[in-house]
């Protein structure tokens, strides 16, 4: 190493820093200081050297100098970069994260069917309709055939045979819910030796032989006087129904084969006499007359004027009445 002389530092000093030209070889050199500060360089140099290298670029060492490249930076002009923490919370505020466990949405309680009851409960009992309800009790629904027909069903039989009645056995006819009864019931097929009856009528002897009587000794010499023609036939509209009277606890005589319903007359000449409100002249004549005749032979008469249900047909019964009284309206 050269020495350095007090006179030469010196003048090193003074001239700060600048060193002998090299052609002053023989002069001795300055003794290189153990740590030689060196200046910065500016930042654009920096920029200018990292551009045209690519390499090299300085590593900065505070704050300061980051802030400074910062500013030069062409695509930071307008809008200065966020820090690493900042750009996170950006990200997290513009597009939420999905959690590591996504949660389910609760699932809805089960709904627990009811356990029936040990015993079900029963649906109250609807009320029965007036016909619907337990018919009063009457003598004749505990009527039921003996093993031998009895004398006076026997003498019955005897009689329509002789007023020239057409008619069948039938088997008994027996309803313990309702009541209805027919021990001994007989199908008429006609009512006389020159009178019929559609659609054979199921009734009991005693009705049969009254309504068979009634036709030949009233009905039948009737027609002939007041329309000139004899009676041929009629038309019934009901004999045995199982039923009670409309609108009542009651059992009808239908129920008992004690009564048959008339809708209308056929004559010889093939005129028809229909039972009705307001019958032409003529007919209305004929049917006040057999319609007052029947009360007596029969014990209640009923037809148009009496009541809506019986508006359209004549009603004739052997109801057992006190006294052997009669119902004619």
């Amino acid at each position: 190493m050269l020495l350095v002389t007090p006179a030469t530092a010196k003048h090193h000093h003074r001239h700060k820093g600048h060193l002998p030209p090299t052609s002053q070889s023989a002069a001795p050199a300055p003794e290189t200081p153990a740590a030689t500060p060196v200046p910065g360089s500016r930042p654009q140099d920096l920029e200018n050297s990292a551009e045209k290298s690519g390499q090299g670029k300085p590593r900065l060492h505070s704050n300061d100098d980051f802030l400074n490249q910062d500013k030069s930076h062409p695509k930071w002009d307008a809008r200065p970069p966020r820090s690493k923490g900042a750009q996170s919370e950006s990200q997290t505020e513009s597009e939420p994260q999905t959690p590591d466990v996504v949660p389910t949405p609760p699932q809805k309680p089960t709904e627990l069917e009811p356990e029936p009851p040990e015993t079900a409960p029963q649906p109250p009992e609807k009320p029965e309709a007036p016909g619907e309800e337990k018919m009063l009790p009457d003598p004749r629904s505990a009527e039921m055939p003996a093993d031998k027909i009895p004398v006076e069903e026997t003498a019955c039989r005897e009689r329509l045979k002789a007023l020239g009645v057409e008619f069948e056995e039938h088997k008994a006819e027996h309803d313990p819910e309702i009541g209805c009864s027919i021990p001994y019931p007989v199908v008429i097929r006609t009512l006389g030796k020159s009178i019929g009856i559609d659609s054979g009528a199921e009734l009991n002897c005693p009705m049969a032989e009254a309504a068979a009587r009634f036709m030949a000794d009233v009905v039948q010499p009737t027609a002939k006087a007041e329309l000139g023609a004899d009676l041929k036939s009629i038309n019934q509209a009901s004999a045995f129904v199982c039923r009670p009277r409309n609108g009542t606890r009651k059992l009808s005589e239908h129920a008992f084969g004690n009564a048959l319903d008339i809708a209308s007359f056929t004559l010889s000449d093939g005129r028809k006499i229909e039972v009705a409100p307001a019958p032409p002249d003529k007919d209305a004549k004929f049917l006040n007359a057999v319609r007052k005749a029947a009360c007596g032979p029969f014990k209640t008469v009923l037809g148009p004027g009496a009541d809506p249900d019986h508006a359209l047909h004549f009603h004739f019964d052997l109801e057992p009445r006190r006294h052997g009284g009669t119902f004619c309206q």
